[in-house]
C-alpha cells in the first residue's frame, strides 16, 4: 500500500517565483513525527537527531583526513588553525540556515533555488551542475582506494598503482548496496554513520591519547584561537581548499540538509521522503508545504528550531572540530618522527607509515583501517547526496518524468546511482586523489559567492515565525566574504598569479 502525505489545507502561500506555490498545513508536534509519548534525552538520541551525522560522515573525510594533516604536517598549526575554527562556525551556522528552509517548507534547497529570480529554468539546473561538478572527481574514493590497498598488502600502493582505483570502485559498489537494501534511506545514513563515526573518534582519541605528547596536543588547541598570517610557502589552491573542506563544503553545505526532509522534521513530515527498494513507497510531494502564522505554529516552530540547533552545534560542529584536531595532531607527531613533511602523493597513508616504525604493525595497520573508514564516510555521504540532489531536482521540476516515474522517485534514484558510479569510476583514474580533493574544495568555495544571496532572499520570505533574526543575515554575509576570498584567489592562482600570497 503506498503512503500519502498530508495537506489537509487547501490554502496557499505563493514563496518566490518560477515555482508553484507552497500548501498550507499545521507544523506537526516532535512527538507526532516520532511517535513517542515525550522528546527526553533517550528520545532525542534515538529518534530526533540524525541528520548532522550524515554530514559530518562527510565532514570527517577529505578535509579532517587528508587537506588539514597536509597542511599542518607542511607548515605547522599556527596561521592555519584559525582558518579551521572560522571555516567551522561560519559552515555551521550557514547549515543552519539551509536547514531552515528545509523545516519550513519542507522543500529540500535544491527545489528552493528555484523559487528565486529568475527562477528555476536557471538556478535548479546550475545548482545540480555546481554539485556534481564539485564532487564528481572523486578525489575521496581514490584516497580511500589507496588506504584499503594499504590494508591489504601491507605497503604504500606505488604512486602509478591501478589495484587501489579499482578498490575505490568497489567501495562505491558498496554505497550502492548500502541504499538498495535500506527501508528509508536517511534512517539507513544515520545508522550507519553512528556506528561508523563512533568508532572512528573513539580510536582516533584512543591513539592520540596513546602517542601524541601534551605539547602537541597544546600547539593544535592553539592554533585554533591564534590569530596569524598564513604560513609562508602555503598555496592559494591549498589554504582555500583547507577552508572550503573544513567542517563540509563551505557554499554547497545545502546539497546534504534535505534529509531533514526526509527525517520528517518540520514541514518535512508533510512532503515525504525517498524510500529504500525494501521500504514502502512513499508519495514525494514535488511542491512544498508551509504552515500559518500564528501561536500554536509559532509555539511548535520554536520547538523545531531547537531541535536543529541541538543537532547541528551539538554533534555536527562538535564533531567536525574534534575531527580535524586528532588527525592533524597524529600528523605532526607523525612528522616529528619521520624527520619529513607529507607531499600530496603520500598524505593518505603517511601517518600509518610513520608510525610503524616506532610503534609497531599493529599500529601501522590500525592507522590504515581508521582513515579507510574515515574517507568511506566520505564517499558514503557524498555519492548518495550527488543522486540525491539529482533526483530531487528531477522529481520537482518535471511533470514529464514524475509520469515515468509514476511517482516513485526510485525509479530514477538507483539508475542513475549506476550511471554516476562508471562516471566516476573513470574521472577517478586522472589525476592524484588529494589533487581532486583540493579542485572538489575550491569548487565548493565558488557556492559560497551564490548560494548564501539566494538564502536571504529565501528565509526572509517564511512564514513570520521562521523568519531569521537580522544578525543572521549578516553571518550569511560572512561566509560570501570568507569563502569567496579563497574561491577567487584560487581562480587568479590558477589562471597565473594569485591574488594574495603568503
Amino acid at each position: 500500500m503506498t503512503e500519502v502525505a498530508e495537506v489537509p489545507d487547501a490554502r496557499t502561500y505563493q514563496l518566490g517565483t518560477s515555482r508553484p506555490p507552497l500548501a498550507i498545513a499545521d507544523l506537526p508536534e516532535p512527538e507526532e513525527v516520532f511517535n513517542v509519548r515525550k522528546i527526553g534525552p533517550r528520545e532525542l538520541f534515538k529518534f530526533a537527531l540524525g541528520p548532522s551525522l550524515i554530514a559530518l560522515g562527510i565532514s570527517i573525510g577529505s578535509g579532517e583526513w587528508l587537506l588539514g594533516p597536509q597542511a599542518v604536517g607542511q607548515y605547522g598549526f599556527i596561521g592555519v588553525g584559525w582558518v579551521i575554527l572560522v571555516s567551522a562556525v561560519l559552515q555551521t551556522f550557514y547549515n543552519v540556515e539551509s536547514s531552515r528552509y528545509v523545516v519550513a517548507t519542507g522543500e529540500v534547497p535544491v527545489i528552493g533555488w528555484g523559487r528565486v529570480p529568475p527562477g528555476q529554468l536557471l538556478w535548479v539546473p546550475l545548482a545540480v551542475f555546481l554539485v556534481i561538478f564539485a564532487f564528481i572527481a572523486g578525489g575521496w574514493a581514490a584516497s580511500a582506494g589507496q588506504g584499503l590497498y594499504a590494508l591489504v598488502h601491507g605497503d604504500i600502493p606505488p604512486s602509478d598503482a591501478e589495484e587501489p582505483r579499482l578498490w575505490a570502485i568497489a567501495l562505491l559498489v558498496v554505497v550502492f548496496l548500502i541504499t538498495a537494501t535500506a527501508r528509508k534511506i536517511t534512517r539507513t545514513l544515520e545508522l550507519t554513520n553512528w556506528v561508523l563515526i563512533g568508532v572512528i573518534l573513539i580510536a582516533l582519541l584512543f591513539t592520540t591519547l596513546l602517542v601524541v605528547p601534551g605539547s602537541i596536543w597544546w600547539d593544535g588547541i592553539r592554533g585554533f584561537f591564534t590569530p596569524a598570517a598564513p604560513p609562508a610557502g602555503i598555496s592559494a589552491t591549498q589554504l582555500g581548499a583547507l577552508a572550503g573542506f573544513t567542517a563540509l563544503a563551505s557554499g554547497l553545505n545545502w546539497y546534504v540538509m534535505g534529509h531533514y526532509r526526509d527525517k520528517g522534521y518540520g514541514m518535512g513530515f508533510r512532503t515525504g521522503y525517498i524510500a529504500g527498494l525494501r521500504g514502502q513507497r512513499r508519495e514525494l510531494l514535488h511542491t512544498g508545504v508551509t504552515f500559518p502564522d500564528n501561536a500554536i505554529n509559532a509555539g511548535r516552530w520554536r520547538r523545531w528550531y531547537r531541535l536543529l540547533l541541538t543537532d547541528m552545534w551539538g554533534i555536527f560542529f562538535v564533531g567536525a572540530m574534534l575531527g580535524m584536531l586528532l588527525p592533524t595532531i597524529l600528523m605532526a607527531r607523525a612528522v616529528e618522527l619521520s624527520g619529513e613533511a607529507p607531499t600530496t602523493e603520500s598524505v593518505p597513508t603517511f601517518v600509518a607509515a610513520a608510525l610503524e616504525p616506532e610503534y609497531g604493525r599493529l599500529m601501522f595497520y590500525g592507522m590504515l583501517l581508521i582513515g579507510v573508514l574515515v574517507l568511506f564516510t566520505t564517499q558514503l555521504g557524498i555519492f548518495e547526496a550527488m543522486v540525491r540532489v539529482t533526483t530531487d531536482a528531477a522529481h520537482a521540476t518535471s511533470p514529464r518524468l514524475r509520469r515515468l516515474m509514476e511517482g516513485d522517485p526510485r525509479r530514477f534514484y538507483y539508475p542513475f546511482m549506476l550511471v554516476l558510479l562508471v562516471t566516476i569510476a573513470i574521472i577517478l583514474h586522472l589525476a592524484l586523489p588529494v589533487s581532486l580533493v583540493q579542485w572538489s574544495a575550491n569548487m565548493s568555495n565558488l557556492g559560497a559567492l551564490i548560494f548564501p544571496f539566494m538564502l536571504i532572499y529565501l528565509n526572509s520570505r517564511l512564514p513570520r515565525p521562521a523568519r531569521p533574526r537580522p544578525w543572521h543575515y549578516a553571518l550569511l554575509g560572512a561566509n560570501v566574504l570568507f569563502f569567496g576570498f579563497f574561491f577567487v584567489n584560487f581562480i587568479a592562482d590558477f589562471i597565473g598569479e594569485p591574488l594574495v600570497t603568503f
